[in-house]
């Protein structure tokens, strides 16, 4: 590692080169204000807030995107830095709305942190504001152009991370604007839902589609039985709000502040998850041991995922999993099997589901598979940050909350349910129950750490019985492509698939880091959620989904057998070919 030296305000400071002066700055606990600034994204300076001055020279460079070379003296804060600092801020605020108190992200936006931070108390330049109007065609998120302050960051994140390019910069100087692909409305750009931009947006430009309203009205009828299901990223993320490290496993509270909001019964998603283990696991046996279907398979829990395979690669949908994602599941087992049990008509019961992403609020009425139990199977999706702003607002003390546990039959599950909500959870998930149905006996060891961890693209082989099964864990839109162009190349030479098994998650880092979760989310914050989900899977009495004794009864009470008829008309799905053509 090759170092460099450096001072910063005077003091001596080393680090690695090729370093930012943000960065190096952050070495010594100085902060150097940025707006258009992400972890995730490569730095573009479009803000113009981290200027930092050259000692001895009339030159000022911005922080976010110049490395550090050998000998320089930088000068981060001094009175002429932050009075051009607050013009540039007075400039920007200047088109921005005073819409804080209504605003979806107040006290949650960068920029209001920022004018705070530098007290701006008045508005020197005269208000600029372009009347656009709000584009609320998705069903999941809501863009919001006139409160763009155009960092940038939605494009890069669209285009760049996820490789979908809904999002585009249209025009140029005061006319910038950022918009729909072909300055279309959002719903018919190549938007998957994923939502993003919205994680990534620094103010209120874009924001998740918030229904709570719709979950307050279903608790105050009396005519309706209302249930919900907690996703697994929701449990070590949610915390964060109630000012909780990142990756606190809160699983116990999260059922206690949900009966107090008045719900009926407190299910658990993870439950979901074990059941699609037992369809998706068993429908790869099959097509590995039997050749019934196409390889390699591909996994088919992120709606945002199926939404861009549909769009971008339709040839590959004899490919996709049948199974339905682990929320509709629950919600076609919660109007069906639970109804059944506890003697309500399937029109009685209002499902609800507490999920990390914006795309879920999409999947619910995706298609008519979503509606197998003769109702829509899942009435209402909030995310994450929605639930939190619902607990706060109902007057619950979450900290305090006791633990109490989920409601039975459908609430029990097993250490594969949660890993779920990390990148290769799904897959390793699988893999543990994969093993059985092939050998009938136990893994010895469950982890399969081969899929695990941030990698972008996650290669490995895992022996089932003597059967090398070729795995590739994919997560970020962006990296999916790599994998699946293999898999084409192999098909075209007539050469066997180079993976028997495919896992894609639209999200970098899985569901612990959807589009849904709370603000401020980087690799550090991934990595602690993540390993929140993996305690949570190793304090599991039961690791492996076959094991969960309330998936052994619905099978023998209820479903028959996995893959059986009945569990194709509840559990399973189609897709539908929607290519789209690149602009």
């Amino acid at each position: 590692m090759s170092l460099v030296e450096l001072k910063i305000n005077g003091e001596v400071v080393k680090v690695e080169k090729g370093t930012t002066i943000l960065n190096a700055a952050k070495e010594i606990n100085v902060n150097i204000p940025t707006l258009c600034h992400h972890a995730d994204l490569e730095p573009w300076a479009a803000c113009g807030m981290c200027i930092v001055k050259l000692e001895n020279s009339s030159k000022t460079v911005r922080a976010c995107a110049t490395p550090v070379e050998e000998g320089m003296s930088i000068i981060t804060h001094d009175p002429e830095l932050h009075g051009v600092r607050k013009t540039v801020l007075e400039l920007i605020l200047s088109t921005h709305p005073n819409e804080c108190l209504t605003c979806g992200r107040n006290q949650h936006c960068e920029l209001q942190t920022i004018a705070c931070e530098f007290g701006v108390r008045e508005q020197p330049y005269e208000k600029r504001l372009r009347d656009l109007p709000i584009d609320k065609s998705t069903p999941s998120i809501v863009l919001e152009p006139e409160k763009c302050i155009s960092c940038g960051r939605c494009v890069l994140v669209c285009q760049g991370l996820q490789n979908v390019w809904a999002l585009e910069f249209l025009f140029r100087g005061e006319n910038t604007r950022i918009a729909p692909a072909g300055d279309d409305v959002l719903n018919d750009s190549p938007c998957i839902k994923c939502g993003q931009c919205s994680a990534h947006c620094p103010v209120g430009a874009i924001y998740e589609k918030d229904e709570t309203r719709k979950l307050l009205d279903a608790i105050q009828d009396k005519n309706l039985h209302v249930t919900v299901q907690v996703a697994p990223s929701v449990r070590v993320a949610i915390g964060e709000a109630f000012g909780l490290e990142p990756g606190t496993v809160v699983t116990g509270k999260l059922y206690a502040a949900l009966r107090r909001l008045g719900i009926d019964a407190v299910f658990d998603t993870n439950f979901g998850a074990d059941l699609t283990i037992m369809e998706e696991g068993t429908e790869f046996v099959q097509r590995l041991t039997e050749g019934a279907g196409v390889l390699p398979q591909i996994t088919s829990c992120c709606p945002a995922w199926t939404d861009y395979m549909e769009k971008y690669y339709p040839d590959m949908i004899p490919n996709f999993s049948t199974a339905k994602s682990p929320m509709m599941m629950q919600g076609a087992m919660t109007k069906t099997y639970y109804a059944e049990k506890m003697g309500f008509e399937a029109r009685q019961i209002y499902s609800a589901a507490i999920m990390p992403c914006t795309a879920k609020k999409y999947e619910i009425t995706r298609d008519e598979n979503m509606y197998s139990s003769g109702v829509q199977d899942v009435d209402v999706v909030l995310t994450t940050r929605e639930l939190a702003r619902l607990i706060k607002s109902s007057g619950i003390d979450f900290l305090n909350l006791p633990d109490e546990p989920a409601d039975s039959p459908i609430g029990a599950y097993s250490g594969a349910g949660t890993i779920f909500g990390n990148t290769g959870g799904v897959m390793e998930a699988a893999l543990r129950t994969a093993y059985n149905l092939v050998t009938g006996t136990e893994l010895k060891d469950v982890e399969i750490h081969q899929v695990r961890g941030l990698d972008g693209i996650k290669e490995g082989v895992i022996d089932i019985d003597g059967t090398k099964v070729k795995v590739a864990v994919a997560h970020g839109m962006a990296n999916v492509g790599a994998v699946l162009d293999k898999v084409r190349m192999a098909a075209e030479k007539g050469e066997d698939p180079p993976y028997h098994f495919i896992e894609v998650m639209a999200c970098r880092g899985g569901c612990i880091a959807g589009g849904g979760q709370p603000y401020f989310t980087t690799d550090e914050v991934r990595q602690k959620r993540m390993e929140g989900i993996y305690k949570d899977d190793k304090m599991s009495e039961v690791r492996c989904s076959y094991q969960n004794p309330e998936i052994q009864i619905l099978y023998k009470d209820f479903l028959g057998s996995p893959m059986s008829s009945k569990s194709h008309k509840l559990l399973h799905t189609t897709y539908t070919p929607r290519p789209l053509h690149r602009l």
